[in-house]
């Protein structure tokens, strides 16, 4: 039952950072069509918005991190063959969302590099 909602908490922890960045991007094409109008490569816009992505997993998994470790006493005793702190539990999560971050946040990226400077400045 635990595994269930574990892996339904991931998938809508996916969904989230995927909206979060698709909606980012749409907000933010006008900027990237004059970043790429000025010079800017499609590879650059790409890290950029991939690197948005990843920061913000990042402060998740901090927050997240600091949030279990404080709360790991109170739920030490529905923990079986697991200690509270476990590192590879910490790192294993860790890693597994900041993959789904990047993955999340691949999408976003390849369409940021398909905005049309051209398009994005007659918008204006």
């Amino acid at each position: 039952m635990l595994a269930v909602f574990g892996g339904l908490a991931l998938v809508l922890a996916s969904v989230g950072i995927y909206g979060v960045i698709s909606y980012s991007v749409t907000q933010r094409s006008h900027e990237i069509g004059i970043r790429l109008a000025l010079g800017a490569s499609p590879g650059e816009m790409w890290w950029m918005v991939v690197r948005q992505g990843l920061k913000l997993a990042a402060v998740g998994v901090s927050i997240g991190a600091i949030a279990t470790l404080a709360l790991g006493r109170a739920v030490s005793g529905l923990l079986f063959a697991v200690k509270p702190a476990d590192p590879l539990t910490f790192g294993s999560a860790a890693l597994l969302l900041v993959a789904i971050a990047f993955l999340a946040s691949y999408f976003p990226a390849r369409r940021a590099t398909k905005v049309d400077p051209v398009v994005t400045l007659r918008h204006e």
